[in-house]
């Protein structure tokens, strides 16, 4: 594995946190690791690993673009990550206010909905 395979992983493991990313690797197959090794390498050890702007900026950012492209079924684990990248509730919502100015009402609703969702059951989990 190169250098950016091991620092993606890293960051990956702050970012998301063990359990979710021992889950990802236990479900990696032959036909999808050319995969698995490119987003380690390209979004976790490249981009996520850049130092340029904070980690809670840059999940505001992830968040953003995920929810204006319509990639919903990305928010929950990003919203999930916040708890280690410094994003708050309230950063996620004026992310998303810029994607209803931005990209369309529809997909920040639905990405709200999405995280309040998510917000809610981390609350639960931290509770019990």
């Amino acid at each position: 594995m190169t250098n950016r395979y091991d620092t993606g992983m890293s960051v990956r493991r702050s970012v998301l946190g063990d359990a979710h990313v021992d889950r990802a690797e236990a479900a990696r197959s032959d036909l999808d690791t050319p995969f698995q090794t490119l987003i380690t390498e390209s979004a976790w050890g490249t981009v996520w690993a850049s130092d340029a702007i904070s980690r809670r900026e840059r999940s505001m950012l992830t968040l953003a673009l995920l929810a204006a492209t319509g990639n919903f079924e990305e928010i929950p684990m990003h919203i999930r990550a916040t708890a280690q990248t410094g994003a708050s509730a309230r950063d996620v919502m004026e992310a998303f206010q810029h994607v209803a100015i931005y990209a369309g009402v529809p997909r920040a609703n639905h990405a709200i909905k999405l995280a309040k969702a998510t917000f809610a059951e981390m609350e639960a989990a931290d509770n019990a």
